[in-house]
Order: structure tokens, then sequence, then C-alpha cells
């Protein structure tokens, strides 16, 4: 299988820290530069989530899960299944935002704390899906310093921060989560190069 030039998969080294960009809205992001948008289905999201829980499976037993809501609750629940882990918790945070109530597109807000978890994390696992910028990576290890870090996609400023992912995208890359896309036309990548 060819793995997109874009889309390496293996375990965190260290890596130069990337200043933080604005970002920009997955609509924006996907209309400004098709090929850098990296839709995961269920299916996938699925099978990467149980790959993470192989890698993780040596490094145990946990006595917990913390998911990082939203995003960390689908890999949370899969992962704590595959390691027959039965306490899994929230730390929920707030970072995106919808432009205005039923957008499709949201922008990078303020990070909100809204739960937090007590205790320092150890003999935890903190999922999550995706550590980007390391903003919210950041927030949560220093509220849970002893736990595991894990996110199913990494991308390179945010990869110091996780001691566990499957797959790195590059920074660039904006990931469309199953949750938030749904199936429709697209036109061939030919038709939007302007002939």
């Amino acid at each position: 299988m060819r793995i997109l030039s874009f889309l390496r998969r293996g375990t965190p080294a260290a890596a130069p820290r990337v200043a933080a960009r604005p970002a920009a809205s997955p609509l924006a992001r996907a209309e400004a530069n098709p090929a850098k948008t990296f839709p995961v289905s269920w299916d996938e999201l699925h099978r990467h989530s149980r790959a993470l829980a192989w890698r993780l499976i040596e490094l145990g037993p946990w006595q917990g899960i913390i998911a990082v809501t939203r995003g960390g609750l689908v890999p949370a629940a899969i992962v704590a299944r595959e390691l027959d882990v039965r306490l899994v918790d929230t730390v929920c945070i707030s970072s995106y935002a919808a432009r205005e109530r039923g957008a499709v597109d949201s922008e990078r807000g303020a990070i909100e704390v809204l739960k937090r978890v007590a205790g320092d994390g150890a003999g935890h696992l903190i999922i999550d899906d995706l550590v980007d910028t390391g903003e919210t990576a950041r927030i949560v290890r220093d509220m849970l310093p002893s736990a595991h870090f894990a996110t199913v996609y990494a991308k390179p400023a945010g990869r110091p921060l996780v001691d566990t992912f499957v797959t790195e995208v590059s920074q660039d890359t904006w990931i469309l989560f199953p949750w938030d896309i749904e199936p429709q036309f697209a036109p061939p990548i030919a038709s939007m190069r302007g002939k």
C-alpha cells in the first residue's frame, strides 16, 4: 500500500517545535488546498484506534482512561474495549467554536476547561483523536503530568507532547473526522486546477 507523502506511521521522535499558525476553518482549508485534507472513515478510525490499543497493551496495566472531549470519546471507547479497561472518565475542553450556530466550519477559539479530573493521572491513559498545535495537549498534560498521553493522529507541532500515537500527518493537513463529514459528490482533482 502506498502511503501519501504527508502521512507517516510511527512512534513519536524528537522533532523541532513548529510555531503555531492561526487555524483556518475546515471548509477554508479544504477549498484552499484539497490535496491537504485527510478524510477518515468510521472504519479507518476504528482500525487506527485498535492499532493504538496494540501499542498501549504492553505498557499497562491501566487503572483507567481519560478521554479528551469531544474528539477523544470514540477512540477512548474503542481503546477501553480492547484493553478491557472499565473506568473511563473525561476531561472536557473547548478549543474550537462554530462561527455561528449551525455553521459547517469552525475556528480556533480560546481554550476553556469545562471539566477536570482529580489526581495527577498516575496509572491512567489520556486518549484524544489528534494532537495538532499542542495547545490543548499542553493544558491536559499540565493537569495530569503522570498520565500516559496517547492520540490516534499527531501533527509535528504537537507530537512532542504525546507519548504514543499511530499516524502522523503534516501540520498543514486538515483531518476530516467521520463525525464532521457526510458523503457527497467531489469533483475530480483535475477539474479544480485552472486548466
